[in-house]
């Protein structure tokens, strides 16, 4: 019955991932609609007041009680996360979801390869930097603001998974995550008050920025925890993978955002290697 209750508890952890990161995908889409309106930046505005409007009275982080040892922490992962939204939005508004999701994925793939010591590691890097190529070739997009950007959004995610494992060593369960996102909104308040005092800013596109902010931080983050109690860590990394996935399907559906063979090509390589790095298994940190 123990058995049973566990393969249960894990089959329904998955099942919430995947159902995260689906979410995740349709906010990034539903936030591309107001790209014309408020641009990338306004967007992730909205995405991350709404964010902060959510998890502060849920959470009520004591921020009196925190001393500078876990507050740099906390101010370097609201840095991050903004950067992170907001080197992603402007990616995709100029090379298309799949593509730009698929890029900022190279960010986890690259953390769990660092703390990987198996040699199979090694083709995994391989077949992603492959796939890099194969999505990023002048044949394919002579972007390259484009991709800068999704790279810069892979860079700061990286830096989000290393900064998340501080603030989660040094403040109790999530109130550095919560202040963070007190940080993150309070930075990009006047970017938003100055677009909708300079844009004439329609509901309708206001509508879709609080939508990904829902979809895109609230839905997932409480979906990923959620999960976390139920399946083991490389099984969450793994499930990860099936983000690009998903934004690939969702650009050609929504956003018809055709890509090519190669590109297609490209995604899977990098999906696939994020998925054998995390099945060889990591060092601890």
């Amino acid at each position: 019955m123990e058995q049973t209750s566990a393969a249960a508890g894990k089959a329904g952890g998955a099942a919430t991932l995947v159902a995260s990161a689906l979410s995740n995908q349709l906010g990034a889409a539903s936030a591309s609609f107001a790209f014309p309106v408020m641009g990338p930046v306004g967007v992730v505005a909205v995405r991350q007041l709404v964010a902060a409007a959510v998890l502060l009275p849920v959470v009520r982080p004591r921020l009196r009680e925190l001393g500078w040892h876990q507050w740099w922490p906390v101010l370097l992962l609201a840095l991050s996360f903004g950067t992170m939204n907001l080197g992603l939005y402007a990616s995709i508004q100029r090379i298309g979801l799949g593509l730009a999701v698929t890029l900022e994925f190279l960010g986890p793939l690259a953390v769990a390869l660092a703390g990987s010591r198996r040699t199979g590691s090694a083709l995994c890097a391989i077949a992603a930097a492959t796939g890099v190529v194969a999505i990023t070739g002048p044949e394919v997009s002579t972007d390259l603001l484009g991709i800068s950007l999704g790279l810069i959004a892979a860079c700061s995610w990286a830096a989000y998974i290393v900064l998340n494992r501080i603030v989660g060593q040094r403040i109790k369960g999530i109130q550095g995550t919560a202040a963070a996102s007190g940080v993150s909104a309070t930075l990009f308040l006047p970017v938003a008050v100055i677009i909708f005092l300079t844009k004439p800013v329609d509901c309708f596109a206001v509508l879709c920025a609080v939508s990904a902010g829902i979809m895109a931080s609230v839905l997932p983050y409480v979906a990923d925890l959620i999960a976390l109690r139920r399946v083991p860590a490389n099984l969450f990394g793994v499930l990860m993978s099936i983000n690009p996935v998903f934004a690939a399907v969702i650009g050609v559906l929504m956003l018809r955002q055709e890509l090519a063979p190669l590109q297609w090509a490209g995604i899977a390589l990098i999906v696939g290697a994020n998925a054998g790095v995390l099945l060889l298994g990591r060092r601890k940190w």
